[in-house]
């Protein structure tokens, strides 16, 4: 098997994408399916639905703050990125796409979120936009999926590995 490597990622080459009106939890896998299919194919990144492939969308927030751009340039980059984030956790973690109320609206900014196996809800839109205002490691969307919050199986300790989903 040969071993290609990936091509560079430039932020400007994204940076316009607009992935449309976010929908409702119902719809929310073929949005991010469409986000998947349009960067995969536009740029060949490696997007599996792995907690590897959140290591990448990391490496393309960052990107695109080293680009000075505004979060309001970049929105409809982080929204599919966002959305992507929380498809593989809903994927990898056992969660499920909700529609947040108005209550949960105002407080996350966001129309969608994930609920854990645990009952917890989780904005992985908003984490998205964090990395992307903030660019900390404490930001990480990979580190986000990593965490062990709420897992349908969580039979992690706090001193064995943990993989997104498990």
């Amino acid at each position: 098997m040969v071993v290609r490597p990936t091509p560079p990622i430039r932020a400007a080459s994204y940076m316009d994408t607009d992935f449309g009106v976010l929908p409702g939890a119902a719809d929310m896998r073929g949005y991010v399916k469409g986000v998947v299919g349009r960067l995969t194919r536009r740029n060949r990144l490696p997007l599996d639905y792995s907690a590897a492939g959140l290591r990448l969308v990391d490496f393309i927030v960052d990107g695109a703050r080293r680009g000075r751009s505004e979060a309001g340039q970049a929105g409809g980059l982080l929204q599919g990125l966002g959305a992507y984030t929380g498809e593989v956790i809903v994927r990898r973690a056992g969660a499920r796409w909700v529609d947040f109320g108005m209550e949960q609206q105002e407080l996350f900014g966001q129309p969608v979120g994930i609920r854990m196996p645990d009952g917890r809800v989780w904005n992985p839109l908003g984490r998205v936009v964090n990395r992307f205002e903030l660019g900390s490691p404490e930001e990480s969307v990979q580190r986000f999926c990593l965490l062990p919050h709420g897992r349908a199986h969580n039979a992690a300790s706090a001193d064995s590995p943990v993989t997104c989903g498990r």
